[in-house]
């Protein structure tokens, strides 16, 4: 299993950044796959997760209507559109899939200058 996690970036307040998931080795149709974050000196904090069996999606509270995932299952992948991006949201961003064990991808970092 491999989650290859890319799209992160240097961008100022306002901005806007999509970060992917590529998966390769498990079929996204059956999981939930998600993303953490973790600024620094901070702990790992979830911010979406969609549920590819259902369409459920999930977003922490402080990224609500600014930040959308989706995903393409013909790519077996998973997107995270990320708008309206404000420093406290620099970190880095992680994703995993979930099926009962979690499986983590590498991170990819997202700086938001002000």
């Amino acid at each position: 299993v491999q989650l290859q996690a890319s799209g992160g970036g240097l961008v100022q307040a306002g901005g806007s950044l999509t970060l992917s998931c590529a998966a390769s080795g498990l079929s996204i149709d059956n999981f939930a796959i998600g993303w953490f974050r973790q600024a620094p000196g901070k702990e790992r904090e979830g911010v979406s997760t969609i549920s590819n069996s259902d369409g459920t999606k999930y977003y922490e509270d402080s990224v609500k209507g600014r930040f959308t995932i989706s995903s393409d299952k013909a790519k077996n992948t998973v997107y995270l559109q990320m708008n309206s991006l404000k420093p406290e949201d620099t970190a880095v961003y992680y994703c995993y899939a979930y099926d009962g064990t979690k499986y983590w991808g590498q991170g990819t970092l997202v700086t938001v200058s002000s």
